[in-house]
């Protein structure tokens, strides 16, 4: 499959877990040929996160690559996980993935990893999480893993709360770069338009008040008092009404 076909309106990669070891992962390790585009090798610890689906081949809520294991001293050290700006930690330990036609054969092992920001042993916890995907072991030793990449799944509110605060930073930096004469008119715009909203608020509850009082029935007011012409009566008009 090539990547003009990936393309295609309509196209999602969402692979399972035993053919992400399967098919991918174990032929790329047996120097088998795939016929296809959709993977490529990247050394995620390189970079941060969020720079990751932007150089993805292919994905829009995850991305996947290839990633050779780099191990702190020698090669029979534990793997190095840190990026510039914060590190990888492993939750739990490794879960194995078994074949669907066979239940007890193990295929493949998975790591789940969340990213801190920060240095370790502290660090500030994040949405970003990877599942690391590797053979088992007694396979051909290459240091080389299937890692998937996602954001972990956020309420509405959360992303309201992010949405606001980006927007509160976007404009204060805006202020702070902006020439004075600038600076000032946008104040006075976000002044402006919260008298608006206010203003509307209050005409909204006064139409609110005359709405639930634009049919109140007079008390003294009959329907019975106009069964004659009120020409004819000889009658105050006034009275009918007091």
């Amino acid at each position: 499959m090539s990547l003009a076909e990936l393309e295609l309106p309509g196209f999602r990669f969402h692979p399972t877990e035993e053919e992400l070891i399967n098919f991918y992962l174990k032929r790329i390790i047996n120097d088998d040929k795939i016929d296809s585009n959709t993977i490529g090798f990247l050394n995620i610890y390189l970079f941060d996160p969020w720079e990751l689906p932007g150089m993805a081949r292919i994905g829009e809520r995850e991305w996947y690559f290839f990633v050779p294991i780099n191990r702190k001293h020698g090669p029979k050290g534990r793997p190095n996980r840190t990026t510039r700006n914060g590190f990888w930690k492993a939750t739990g330990s490794d879960r194995q993935i078994c074949s669907s036609l066979e239940p007890k054969r193990v295929i493949g092992l998975k790591k789940t990893l969340v990213f801190y920001g920060g240095r370790a042993p502290k660090g500030t916890r994040t949405d970003w999480v990877m599942n690391e995907y590797r053979l088992p072991h007694g396979h051909k030793d290459h240091d080389i893993v299937l890692c998937k990449v996602y954001r972990k799944a956020t309420s509405f509110k959360v992303l309201e709360e992010r949405a606001m605060i980006e927007e509160d930073a976007a404009k204060k930096t805006y202020l702070a770069s902006a020439p004075h004469d600038e600076s000032q008119d946008m104040l006075a715009s976000l002044d402006s338009s919260k008298n608006d909203m206010y203003f509307k608020s209050c005409e909204e509850k006064n139409d609110e008040l005359l709405g639930s009082n634009a049919f109140v029935e007079p008390s003294k007011f009959s329907i019975d008092s106009l069964s004659s012409p009120l020409w004819s009566t000889g009658q105050d008009l006034w009275t009918l009404f007091s």
